[in-house]
């Protein structure tokens, strides 16, 4: 005859856990799709390469164009 025994972490302490951490990114995603900065390279990221030549910008630089007084690239 065989036994078997199957012990978990009790799903009470993970699932606050697991919560806690999930609440804390979910947050900091939605800081950071707020940023106006965000809100331009999604509308720059929207229009065609036509548009985008007509400013002057290519579509791999939008992102260094966005944050180009903040970051150095």
């Amino acid at each position: 005859m065989a036994y078997a025994t199957q012990t978990s972490a009790p799903a009470g302490i993970l699932s606050a856990v697991q919560h806690f951490f999930g609440s804390i990114g979910n947050a900091l995603v939605a800081v950071a799709e707020a940023n106006p900065r965000m809100k331009k390279v999604q509308a720059l990221q929207r229009m065609t390469d036509a548009e985008l030549a007509e400013r002057g910008i290519k579509r791999e630089d939008i992102v260094r164009v966005v944050f180009q007084d903040v970051l150095y690239m």
